[in-house]
């Protein structure tokens, strides 16, 4: 069992690593689709809460794209609104992630 699925079926909302309020242009798209504009609000080594118009469903898998890195896929976990809570399929090594919050 993958990582993202144990925490789909465990209903696991702990998060392993701490998230920080950080915003930060991406670029998003969903499968078979073009990247377009977003935003993160928040970010760990483990996910993020992406802002978007887009219309995405808790299961869906979507690209995310940060500046200067190719693009990550990611699980949505659940929706409220525009809002949309995302687990990477593979965690962001530290390096990067601490890269991605120092230019943010």
């Amino acid at each position: 069992m993958s990582f993202i699925e144990k925490n789909l079926v465990a209903g696991d909302n702990k998060r392993g690593v701490g998230r920080h309020t950080a915003l930060i242009g991406v670029k998003l798209r969903r499968p078979g689709e073009t990247w377009f504009t977003s935003r993160i609000s928040n970010l760990s080594e483990t996910g993020f809460c992406l802002q978007s118009f887009v219309s995405l469903k808790p299961g869906m898998t979507v690209w995310i794209m940060f500046s200067g890195f190719e693009g990550r896929r990611a699980t949505v976990i659940w929706t409220r609104g525009h809002e949309a809570g995302c687990m990477f399929e593979t965690p962001l090594h530290k390096a990067i992630y601490d890269h991605i919050m120092r230019m943010s």
